[in-house]
């Protein structure tokens, strides 16, 4: 470690990783390199892009590494010469032993939960469609299981009852960078006291799983409730699906924005149409006025601009 601070090696891959990257180049910080995915060809051109994480970074004027595999020996090799004294990890991928037992500082991840509760790779997403009202951020110790390290750090913020992941993954992005660079500074001055991840005896600890296309699906017998925090939970992305049948055909939806609501409730998948602006459809229990969808093919546009072309007072969802 310099007088300057710590050399820091940095790993990421999303824009959820550029807002730490960020403000960790911003605080003046050594960064003796930058890990991230290989670039992947993409559109219909297939031209290779970048991660956000590589443009910041190539911005910057960082020095970038795209291993193949972590266990590369030129690739570990590489790290140890770079006599980093802390690894910061953001949103990337399990590390193998050989990397993050390197630096003398440790290597710590930040995960978008207040750890134990949400381990896994879509954190956010899950604590909205459970209807959670507190999320928060958390730095831990990277060791041999997935998001178990001893804690560091770790900061609440309250979710709102219509907000999305998306609005929650903003937010989480700024306070986890804040808590990165706190993170930091505490390491290097040897002043944060790791603490074991404390389950109570009895707790059932709700994970956060990858979503994949057929956990998007929604069963409108399910409560509005339920409904609703599933919309708000999987948007933007990967958005929750659902299928309108017209006498002409079926039509995929995805619905990005939706409010609760205890009327109109006549039979579930039942659509009403309110003042010819209000699109509601009812549930098992109550219904959802769905303020903003995704016919497929089209752009993304609210229930207004979707009513103005689509007949669906007769129609139903599944």
């Amino acid at each position: 470690m310099t007088d300057a601070g710590p050399r820091i090696v940095f790993m990421g891959t999303p824009e959820f990783a550029v807002a730490s990257l960020r403000a960790l180049s911003e605080k003046g910080y050594d960064i003796a390199a930058v890990v991230t995915v290989a670039d992947k060809p993409a559109g219909r051109g297939r031209k290779l892009t970048f991660s956000p994480v590589k443009e910041y970074a190539m911005k910057a004027g960082l020095r970038v590494l795209q291993p193949e595999k972590l266990r590369e020996p030129s690739f570990i090799s590489t790290l140890s010469e770079l006599k980093a004294d802390i690894f910061v990890v953001v949103a990337f991928r399990m590390l193998p032993e050989e990397v993050w037992s390197l630096p003398a500082l440790g290597t710590f991840n930040l995960h978008a939960s207040l750890l134990p509760r949400y381990r896994g790779a879509a954190p956010i997403n899950h604590a909205v469609m459970n209807g959670e009202t507190v999320t928060g951020v958390t730095t831990f110790l990277i060791d041999r299981e997935i998001d178990t390290g001893m804690i560091l750090l770790s900061r609440e913020t309250e979710i709102g009852s219509e907000e999305t992941a998306g609005q929650v993954h903003d937010r989480l992005m700024q306070m986890g960078a804040a808590l990165v660079t706190e993170t930091v500074k505490g390491l290097a001055e040897r002043s944060l006291k790791p603490v074991p991840q404390i389950i109570a005896p009895g707790t059932v600890l709700k994970s956060a799983p990858k979503i994949f296309p057929s956990d998007t699906s929604i069963d409108w017998k399910q409560p509005a409730l339920t409904v609703h925090n599933k919309i708000r939970g999987l948007s933007p992305h990967p958005g929750a699906v659902t299928t309108l049948n017209t006498g002409s055909g079926a039509v995929k939806l995805k619905l990005f924005g939706s409010k609760k609501r205890d009327d109109f409730n006549s039979g579930a998948g039942r659509i009403t149409v309110v003042n010819k602006k209000q699109l509601i459809i009812s549930c098992g229990t109550g219904s959802v006025e769905i303020t903003e969808l995704q016919p497929e093919g089209r752009k993304r546009m609210t229930a207004d601009e979707f009513l103005r072309g689509y007949v669906v007072s007769d129609c139903t969802v599944s």
